[in-house]
C-alpha cells in the first residue's frame, strides 16, 4: 500500500483566493505546487504566449541563426538529423517547416532505432558527406556526439547542435566537473552551464521551435542580402510567420507531453495553447491520427497525447521506422494521411501486446532470480525487442518502485533503457561507471545505454554498490493536496479545477481525502471487468456516484480481507452497510447523453 501524506505548506489561502478570484482550495493547491509569489501565481493562472521566454537567451542562438541564414543564401545543402521518438520526430518537423519557409535546400534523416541507434554516428556522417551535405543541424540529439561532430568537421561539413539532454562531463582532479561540448559551429542546449536561459526543462522540439522563431524573425527582418526574390519572400514571411509558428506550436506541445517534460514554467503555456489548437489542427497527418483514434471533435488533454496519440508516433520508431510518422505529419493528401495514421495505430496495438509479454517476462526474471537485495534492478531480456526496453522498464519501476534498467540483445552487443524514481539521478550514477558502456546518455529520470554482454553483471553490481537509497526512498507516496469532505464538492468547484490544467508531470491532477465513507452498492463494468461503479455515502448521509479505474483484483482482495467475502458479494447484489473506508479521490463531472452528473473518482483506499 502507498504511504499517504498530506501537503502541509502554509499561506494565507483566503487572502490569495480573494486576490485572484479563486476558491481557497484552489489557492492551496497552487501553493502546494511551490508557486508562491503573486507574479508566479498570475503567470500560472493567466500566462499567455507573450510570457514565453526570449529564445535569444539560449546560448549560441544568434550565432546559429546567422550561420544558417548564410548557408541558405549560399544554397548549401542542409540536413536535419533527428531522433526516432516523439520529441525527435516533432523537432524534425518543426525545423523542416522553419527552414523550408526560409527557402532552404533541406532534407531530413531520422536514425533507425536498431540499425543506427540513438543520435549521430559515423555512418550517418559518412552518408551526409556522400550526399554532398554542407551543413547538418541536429535536434533532440548531438550534445553527446563530440567524436562524430569532429569527424564531420574533418570531412568538411559544419554542424549546428540543438538538443536538451544533459551535457557530458569529465571530473577533474579537484572533483569539479568539466563539460565536454562538441566542436560544432553552435551548440544550443539549455543544460549548458554557460547558458543564461531561465528554464532548462524544455524538450528538444521546444529548442527547435525557439530556433525557428529567431530564424523566421531574422529572415523576415533582413531577407537575403542581394537577393531581390528572397527579400520579397522575407516581406511576405513577416506576415505569414505568425501562422506558421502557431501551427508548429502544436508539435512543440505534443513533444513536451510525449517526452514527459514537467508542465511548469513556459512548458505549461506551450501545452495549454498547443492542446487548444490541436482540436482544430490544420495538419492533415495529425488530424488523421486524431480521427483514427476516435478523438475527433473532442477536447484534447495531456492524457490523450501521452497515452493515445503519442504512443502511435513512438510505435513506428520502435517497430518500424520513425520516418513514417514524419511522412504522416508532412502529408497533404487526406487518403495518404489516414492510411499512415491507421498503420501507426496498428503498430501501437501490436506494441501493447509485445510490451505486456515483455513485462511479464521481466517480472518472472525478477521474482525467480537473486534480486531481493538489489536497490537498482538490472534485468536482461535477450529475446525482447530492444525498442520496448524503456516501456518495460517503466512498468517494472511502477511495480517495484525502484530504479530499473531493462537490457536486450542487439545486433552489436547489448542495448538497454532505464527509468528512475525521484530520489535517484540515473545519468549521474551511470557516469560513475561509464567505462562499462560503449555509449550512454540521458538525464535524471531516464537513460539509454549500450555495453558488451560480458559487462552486464559488473554493471549491476557497480550500480548497487554505489547506491545509497534508503527504504523510505522506495516507498510509494501519494501526496494529498487537501483533506476535503465530499460535501464541499460542487459543480462550480469542479469546473474551477480546470484553471489548474493542463495536468501531467510536474503539475499532477490534485487529489483529496475523505474518512468514513460508506460504500453502499456497486457493479463491475467494462468488457474486461476492469471498472467499478458505486454508490457511496458520507458522514452527513449525502450520497454520491463513485467510479474506480484501478486494479479491481486488488480492490476486491482489500474488501474480502477487511470486510469478508460475504460482505463483498452483498455490495454487488442487495447492497452493503458494513463497508466503511478512507479514500483518496478526485471530483469530476460525467457527461452522458448531454446530462452532467457529479462523480467521485477514487484514486486509492484504506481501512
Amino acid at each position: 500500500m502507498a504511504k499517504w501524506m498530506v501537503s502541509a505548506k502554509k499561506a494565507d489561502f483566503n487572502a490569495m483566493a480573494q486576490r485572484f478570484q479563486i476558491d481557497p482550495v484552489i489557492a492551496r493547491i497552487i501553493r502546494n505546487r511551490d508557486i508562491i509569489e503573486d507574479e508566479e501565481i498570475a503567470l500560472f493562472l493567466h500566462g499567455t504566449l507573450d510570457n514565453l521566454h526570449n529564445p535569444r537567451l539560449l546560448r549560441d542562438m544568434d550565432k546559429a541563426v546567422a550561420f544558417m541564414l548564410s548557408k541558405i543564401e549560399d544554397k548549401a545543402r542542409i540536413r536535419i538529423i533527428g531522433d526516432y521518438d516523439i520529441d525527435g520526430v516533432c523537432a524534425t518537423y518543426i525545423l523542416l517547416g522553419g527552414l523550408r519557409a526560409c527557402g532552404a535546400i533541406v532534407d531530413t534523416v531520422i536514425p533507425h532505432r536498431i540499425r543506427d541507434g540513438y543520435g549521430l554516428n559515423d555512418t550517418l556522417i559518412e552518408e551526409a558527406h556522400r550526399d554532398d551535405i554542407d551543413t547538418i543541424i541536429t535536434c533532440d540529439n548531438g550534445i553527446a556526439a563530440a567524436p562524430q561532430i569532429a569527424y564531420a568537421k574533418e570531412l568538411g561539413m559544419s554542424v549546428i547542435v540543438t538538443d536538451h539532454h544533459e551535457v557530458p562531463y569529465e571530473v577533474a582532479e579537484d572533483g569539479s566537473r568539466i563539460e565536454v561540448l562538441p566542436s560544432a559551429v553552435a551548440v544550443i542546449d539549455p543544460k549548458q552551464e554557460a547558458c543564461q536561459y531561465p528554464f532548462d526543462g524544455i524538450c528538444g522540439a521546444v529548442v527547435a521551435y525557439k530556433f525557428v522563431q529567431v530564424l523566421l524573425e531574422e529572415y523576415a527582418r533582413e531577407g537575403m542580402p542581394g537577393n531581390k526574390a528572397a527579400h520579397e519572400a522575407g516581406s511576405c514571411l513577416k506576415q505569414n510567420s505568425e501562422e506558421l509558428l502557431q501551427e508548429l506550436l502544436e508539435f512543440a506541445a505534443f513533444a513536451t507531453i510525449g517526452d514527459v517534460m514537467e508542465l511548469r514554467d513556459e512548458n505549461r503555456i506551450i501545452v495549454k495553447y498547443g492542446l487548444e489548437q490541436m482540436v482544430h489542427t490544420k495538419n492533415m497527418g495529425l488530424k488523421a491520427l486524431i480521427e483514427v483514434s476516435g478523438l475527433q471533435g473532442k477536447p484534447l488533454s495531456a492524457y490523450h497525447i501521452g497515452f493515445v496519440l503519442g504512443p502511435c508516433l513512438n510505435a513506428t520508431g520502435r517497430l518500424d521506422t520513425a520516418s513514417k510518422a514524419l511522412q504522416m505529419l508532412q502529408s497533404e493528401d487526406w487518403s495518404e494521411a489516414v492510411m499512415i495514421a491507421g498503420e501507426l495505430k496498428e503498430l501501437n496495438d501490436s506494441r501493447k501486446e509485445m510490451t505486456r509479454q515483455g513485462t511479464e517476462q521481466a517480472i518472472s526474471v525478477i521474482e525467480g532470480g537473486n534480486y531481493a537485495e538489489d536497490k537498482v534492478l538490472v534485468v536482461y531480456l535477450p529475446d525482447c525487442h530492444e525498442s520496448l526496453a524503456g516501456i518495460i522498464a517503466g512498468r517494472i519501476k511502477e511495480k517495484y518502485h525502484k530504479p530499473v534498467f531493462v537490457l536486450t540483445k542487439g545486433e552489436e552487443g547489448v542495448k538497454g533503457s532505464g527509468r528512475s524514481i525521484e530520489s535517484y539521478h540515473m545519468y549521474e550514477q551511470m557516469s560513475l561507471c561509464k567505462h562499462l558502456f560503449t555509449r550512454y546518455g540521458g538525464h535524471k529520470m531516464a537513460a539509454g545505454l549500450s555495453l558488451p554482454e560480458e559487462n552486464i553483471e559488473e554493471f549491476r553490481q557497480t550500480l548497487n554498490q554505489n547506491c545509497d537509497l534508503t527504504d523510505e526512498d522506495f516507498e510509494e507516496k501519494i501526496l494529498i493536496d487537501v483533506p476535503m469532505p465530499l460535501s464541499y464538492v460542487r459543480a462550480d468547484f469542479v469546473k474551477q479545477l480546470k484553471v489548474l490544467e493542463p495536468f501531467g508531470n510536474g503539475n499532477a491532477k490534485p487529489v483529496f481525502a475523505q474518512k468514513n465513507v460508506k460504500v453502499l452498492q456497486g457493479k463491475v463494468l467494462g468488457k474486461n471487468a476492469n471498472v467499478g461503479k458505486y454508490k457511496i455515502m458520507d458522514e452527513q448521509g449525502h450520497t454520491y456516484d463513485m467510479i474506480y479505474f484501478g486494479d479491481m483484483d486488488n480492490w476486491h482482495d482489500f474488501l474480502c480481507n477487511n470486510f469478508g467475502e460475504v460482505e463483498k458479494e452483498r455490495l454487488y447484489h442487495e447492497g452493503s452497510r458494513e463497508i466503511v473506508i478512507q479514500m483518496i479521490y478526485y471530483p469530476d463531472i460525467n457527461v452522458y447523453q448531454g446530462r452532467e452528473n457529479l462523480q467521485i473518482v477514487m484514486q486509492d483506499y484504506a481501512k
